[in-house]
């Protein structure tokens, strides 16, 4: 193995592979042919280094070639590849002209200006990086009916004038300054478009005429949630209009809104579709200049605020370990049954007629509650009975997420700042069936209050903080003795409870009569409307799908009833048990204004569910691989290696590297062969801390750590260089080979 290739991997554009040692003609011109629609340029620095360039652009890589230059490097460090016979290739390689060495500089990865991403936008960027695959996490939508003309040139006007106005629509994501980057920065462009795209009318189509119908408008929906954001681009909204029939007694056409919850929430757009109607009355000019305040003086205020009083706060308030999270009997040796465990999320709906609404909420208001607090009281039943479904029934601590606004902050406008201000924040409460049913509606009162003062401390900074009496500024922490794995290492932080169930109660479209910025849209800009002869429908939400097990919103509806929403994901919840489960809660709010406040107890109110079926789990979350210490970091911030163990790779094929490779950095590999999705899951605690991070691998694992590289760089994060070397045998000359493909790519960092 002396001598052998081994390559190190620069993402960006131009992609490049550095190939350092000698090379193996034939096995070039397979690489080269296999690169051929990326326009592979070779470059020649000696005679054992060369440099192979590939010019795709973003979106232009081949389809049936995902993770080429992965697969590149596994083929050129690939000794059974090679067949030993140099043939006519040799004579060109040594005919190359001799360029000058690259470096890192070669290959930037983005620029470095702006401010710093705020903690809650990490951890969304981190949700989308790490997701499965599938529906996409994140995404927001906001869709209405148009009747009236629609005149396209003033329509993609109107949105362009509120582009110019409002910062966050030119916002885009880039990696920090720093060797390694520092995590995701935020950059505001001088400039930039709202993607509309135009659908005319077609027989039987979406927008909703005499032949459309709900089941097209659904796929149309779908359709778009589906279509990733590129991040690293500025816009974190796009616009589709489609066409209705005309003539028909329908709509003109119907307009959907997709957002990106990393720079977007749902009131931001609310407020963003009233600024366009309103520049779309007046002849596709927005009134007066730039917002302010906008995202950068939201983001300068967050990093002005002190987290020593939230920090006091958490550590009181944070949910204690052994919290109930789940609403469902935990999964024990349950196989899942036929049409169960599948992929995707479900749905289902149930609604509160307007009278019962109106007496859950004189009900709530009895004990000094708001309906949001009884909802949370239905909430914490649900999961006390889930985790104590026998026979008398013991005080258990229940945990759940619950959105706020993140606009009660003390910045003065945040009210009508459009950014991703709303934030989710762990609720616990200690739910005992010998107590008053009234103590247990006061106790979640007073602690949503007591968080409300903090709404601008992100979730992971809560079990960060309940984890670790050091730092603030990360996700979970995690750490490890050598040969442990980062999370048996963590101490408290791995037995934090994470909140599996996230409750929002949406305010937004307000009940009948209700004033302020809340109201009914349609309503506050008919008149404006009117002049240009057009009417819009109220605009219905679709909520995004937050990676959770379970999410729960109840908004009002305009006839003033409360419609409850809930998301499974159904690798936890069959649809049905998602169903049973919402059906239930909907069961208590119903019921429970008829009980005596002054007499009920929580065992009183979980008797409402008595004889109703239980709702379980379809399986227990999988065990994901593990980070596992090889070695520990020279001295904090020298940054993290972590070594992809290539399919079937026998275990600790990379005890040797550790021995062989005398780096500063801790060097990290998994427990077990993993796909991108599980290796960047088990990084996700060294991306939120901002470590400079390197990805190295024995051949056969470069097309996964290529993958982790460039998903990455995808999501703000400066994309790592991977050094790949050896093969996985573990041997002592492999453990050197990629030892030296690991120097060269620090020695190229740096």
């Amino acid at each position: 193995m002396d001598g052998a290739m081994t390559v190190v991997i620069a993402p960006g554009t131009p992609l490049a592979l550095d190939l350092l040692g000698p090379l193996d003609a034939p096995l070039l011109a397979n690489a080269l042919a296999m690169a051929a629609p990326c326009g592979p340029t070779l470059r020649r620095h000696t005679a054992t280094h060369h440099t192979l360039q590939l010019t795709c652009r973003p979106g232009e890589r081949p389809a049936d070639r995902p993770g080429l230059a992965g697969r590149l490097a596994d083929l050129l460090t690939d000794p059974a590849a090679a067949d030993g016979h140099p043939g006519w290739w040799s004579g060109v390689l040594a005919a190359l002209p001799q360029q000058p060495l690259p470096g890192r500089a070669d290959h930037p990865a983005g620029a470095a200006a702006g401010l710093a991403a705020s903690a809650r936008q990490r951890e969304v960027l981190l949700d989308a990086m790490t997701a499965p695959p599938g529906p996409q996490l994140h995404l927001g939508q906001l869709h209405l009916r148009w009747y009236g003309p629609l005149d396209r040139s003033r329509f993609d006007a109107a949105w362009q004038s509120v582009a110019d106005r409002e910062a966050v629509l030119r916002a885009a994501f880039v990696p920090g300054p720093g060797r390694g980057g520092s995590g995701p920065v935020v950059t505001v462009h001088e400039r930039a478009a709202v993607p509309v795209r135009h659908d005319p009318y077609e027989p039987g189509g979406a927008a909703g005429g005499v032949s459309g119908g709900s089941a097209a408008w659904a796929a149309v929906l779908r359709d778009e949630r589906e279509q990733p954001f590129d991040l690293g681009r500025p816009g974190p909204l796009r616009v589709r209009r489609v066409d209705g029939e005309p003539g028909a007694h329908g709509p003109d056409a119907r307009i959907v809104l997709t957002y990106h919850q990393a720079l977007l929430d749902a009131p931001s757009a609310q407020l963003l579709l009233r600024s366009f109607l309103r520049a779309y009355a007046a002849d596709g000019r927005s009134a007066g200049g730039e917002r302010r305040p906008a995202l950068p003086d939201h983001l300068r205020w967050l990093a002005a605020r002190d987290p020593r009083p939230a920090r006091e706060f958490w550590e009181r308030a944070a949910p204690p370990a052994g919290a109930r999270t789940s609403p469902a009997v935990p999964a024990t040796g349950r196989r899942p049954a036929s049409g169960e465990g599948g992929s995707g999320y479900g749905h289902a709906v149930e609604r509160l007629n307007p009278t019962e609404a109106a007496r859950l909420r004189g009900w709530a208001a009895s004990c000094g509650v708001a309906e949001s607090t009884a909802l949370h009281a239905a909430w914490a039943l649900q999961l006390h009975r889930a985790a104590s479904p026998g026979p008398g029934p013991e005080p258990l601590p229940v945990a759940f997420g619950v959105t706020v606004s993140g606009r009660g902050i003390a910045l003065e406008g945040a009210d009508r700042l459009p950014g991703p201000l709303a934030n989710p924040l762990p609720l616990s409460v200690d739910v005992d069936p010998a107590a008053p049913l009234s103590r247990l509606l006061t106790d979640l009162r007073d602690r949503a209050l007591g968080l409300a003062a903090y709404e601008w401390i992100s979730a992971g900074q809560i079990r960060e903080q309940a984890g670790h009496e050091q730092g603030w500024s990360g996700e979970e922490g995690w750490s490890g003795e050598e040969g442990r794995s980062g999370e048996e290492g963590s101490g408290r932080a791995a037995r934090q409870p994470r909140t599996e169930s996230l409750i929002t109660f949406d305010r937004v479209p307000g009940r009948p009569g209700a004033g302020g910025a809340g109201g009914p849209l349609a309503e506050e800009l008919a008149g404006e409307l009117a002049e240009a002869d057009v009417r819009v429908g109220p605009p219905e939400p679709v909520d995004a799908h937050t990676g959770l097990p379970f999410a729960l919103t109840a908004r009002h509806d305009r006839a003033g009833g409360l419609v409850l929403t809930a998301v499974g994901d159904r690798a936890r919840f069959a649809d049905g048990d998602t169903a049973r489960i919402l059906a239930q809660t909907a069961l208590l709010l119903r019921e429970l204004p008829e009980a005596d406040l002054r007499r009920i107890t929580v065992a009183d109110a979980l008797t409402l569910l008595d004889g109703l079926p239980l709702p379980r789990a379809v399986a227990a979350p999988a065990a994901a691989p593990r980070l596992v210490t090889l070695r520990p970091a020279a001295y904090p911030g020298a940054g993290t290696v972590l070594l992809v163990p290539p399919p079937d790779a026998p275990a600790q094929c990379y005890a040797a590297v550790a021995r062989a490779h005398r780096g500063l950095q801790a060097l990290l590999t998994l427990d077990a062969p993993a796909d991108a999705t599980a290796c960047l899951t088990a990084l996700r605690p060294v991306l939120a801390a901002g470590e400079p991070l390197l990805l190295g691998c024995f051949s056969g694992g470069g097309a996964v750590a290529y993958e982790v590289a460039e998903r990455i760089g995808a999501h703000g994060w400066r994309a790592p260089l991977v050094a790949i070397g050896g093969t996985a045998d573990g041997g002592p000359a492999s453990a050197q080979d990629l030892s030296r493909a690991l120097w060269a790519a620090t020695r190229q960092e740096s």
